[in-house]
């Protein structure tokens, strides 16, 4: 402090005096400039069906096949978009808003590579009259809702303003005909699209349990493969039953669909499992895109995970439509007293998610009840309530909370694993309520993973800390349930009768989480 008086202070007398800032006014307003007009696609008529293919993906490739024979039984020329890749990524960033998160990036680049390769083989013009794009939209608190904005930018940037491009809402099963009257977003339509993921959804299911235990390596892929041909064949030939209450009433109450998946039953049968392997069961949740989608996307995560020696517990989109007619019960819910026939429509409302839910347990008692059910929606509630706001619907909302705690506290999986996208504002609201959640139970392993596209080993490495837990969980548990059988694996081994090594046995749940645990149990006779 003493030494401050000894420095010399010089005034700058020469400076100017600083200016006030002002936006630059223009003097006049260019004559060719517009206001900005909403995306409107040119009309698509009843006679482009037999000539424009309509291109849809975004998916993971059993529903998409499915979804495409149950479009074209309809009359509709389709083709299944290709799994989204690290090109497709950078591609987005590069044609549309930077801003974006990484599914919209992804989504976005992998339309625009597509449309790039074919019009540099057929030109620009023959793109917009061949193919019409066909994705779901939405409005709400996270980008979903604005999914098209980036998809119409990209278009103009690759000179392609008049490509034809399609939003399927999730507000109601019959939304009518769009712009033209060729592409009809009715009940037969959403039907379709509906059952075709219910369908897809058990196969998935077992399919992820069955493979981590296979004794010859491929057959797993193989029965999938045919059962999601079956099911394509099933869904293209289904009969015709009218647009309206006839087809519904159809769908509801047919046979057709439990037969087809009989015969998806037989080609599962013919693998061959072996349960007594010891391996940490990983259930996936996060934002819906990553945790559906199979690829670069998500770093290919589930295969990465059973690399490591997993057995993995997949998202169904069933589970997410469940949770959207949830949510639209929770709006009637809410005005209970206030509005008339609030009762009456959230009935209506549970009605469909009971339809729902038994269509899923049918489809599942078709493959002999060995896929998982589905999680209660209300119990996915309740269990979040003390963290996370049930009306604070962004994203998954508050079933990521709910999700972790079901699997923690019924013992339905030793980990979770959140997919979130790099800045997703509702997934980001998710994982620091599980912060309060891991707080007070310290022992549930949760690996949330920030996914940008391009920081694979940063967040495989994250996951790989939780998953060397969760693999020392699974060992100890099984070995736990060996001493309780006072048997070893091999005496277990030689109990097991031909039946039990199909791939549709149905492990019956003994108090553990892990498959190998549960089956020694069983093979032991312990009750739970």
């Amino acid at each position: 402090m003493h030494a401050l008086h000894k420095i010399r202070v010089v005034a700058d007398h020469g400076a100017p005096p600083p200016q006030p800032r002002a936006p630059a006014i223009p003097a006049m307003t260019p004559k060719d400039s517009q206001p900005y007009r909403a995306y409107k696609p040119r009309p698509f008529t009843r006679e482009d069906r037999d000539t424009v293919t309509i291109l849809f993906g975004g998916l993971h490739w059993r529903v998409e096949r499915v979804l495409q024979g149950a479009a074209e039984g309809l009359g509709y020329r389709t083709r299944v978009l290709p799994t989204a890749t690290r090109a497709d990524l950078l591609t987005g960033r590069e044609v549309a808003d930077i801003g974006q998160c990484c599914p919209t990036s992804f989504t976005t680049g992998n339309l625009a590579n597509v449309l790039r390769e074919e019009a540099d083989r057929i030109g620009a013009e023959e793109v917009a009259k061949r193919f019409a794009y066909v994705t779901a939209g939405s409005c709400g608190a996270c980008r979903f809702g604005q999914y098209h904005q980036s998809y119409e930018l990209a278009l103009r940037n690759l000179g392609l303003e008049s490509f034809r491009m399609f939003l399927l809402g999730q507000e109601g099963l019959d939304q009518g005909p769009a712009a033209g009257g060729g592409l009809e977003l009715n009940l037969p339509f959403t039907l379709g699209a509906v059952w075709s993921i219910i369908l897809t959804d058990v196969v998935q299911d077992l399919e992820y349990q069955v493979r981590p235990y296979e004794v010859t390596p491929g057959a797993t892929e193989r029965a999938a493969r045919e059962s999601v041909e079956i099911l394509h064949e099933a869904l293209r030939r289904r009969p015709w039953r009218g647009k309206k209450w006839g087809s519904l009433a159809w769908h509801v109450g047919t046979g057709y669909f439990a037969d087809a998946m009989r015969e998806v039953r037989r080609r599962f049968d013919a693998v061959e499992v072996d349960r007594l392997r010891a391996k940490p069961l990983v259930k996936i949740t996060g934002e819906f895109y990553l945790q559906t989608v199979e690829g670069d996307p998500n770093y290919n995560i589930h295969r990465w995970l059973e690399s490591e020696g997993a057995e993995v517990y997949p998202a169904g989109i069933t589970i997410w439509l469940d949770y959207l007619l949830r949510l639209a019960g929770q709006e009637f819910e809410d005005h209970f007293g206030i509005q008339r026939g609030a009762r009456a429509k959230y009935a209506m409302i549970r009605a469909a998610q009971a339809v729902l839910n038994w269509t899923h347990g049918r489809m599942r008692r078709a493959l002999g009840g060995a896929p998982r059910p589905m999680p209660d929606q209300y119990e996915l509630r309740r269990l979040a309530a003390p963290y996370y706001h049930s009306r604070l619907n962004g994203g998954e909302g508050d079933m990521l909370v709910g999700k972790a705690l079901w699997a923690y506290h019924e013992k339905k999986a030793h980990m979770t694993c959140e997919l979130s996208p790099y800045s997703c504002m509702p997934n980001t609201m998710s994982v620091g309520a599980m912060a309060a959640v891991v707080g007070k139970y310290p022992d549930l392993l949760y690996a949330p993973l920030e996914i940008k596209g391009d920081a694979e080993v940063h967040a495989l490495s994250r996951c790989q800390m939780i998953l060397t837990e969760a693999r020392k969980r699974a060992q100890r548990e099984f070995e736990q349930a060996l001493e309780r059988t006072g048997m070893t694996k091999e005496q277990l081994a030689a109990r097991e009768r031909p039946e039990m090594r199909k791939a549709t046995y149905v492990v019956p749940r003994r108090g553990a989480a892990g498959t190998a645990a549960n089956f020694a149990l069983h093979l032991a006779g312990v009750r739970a």
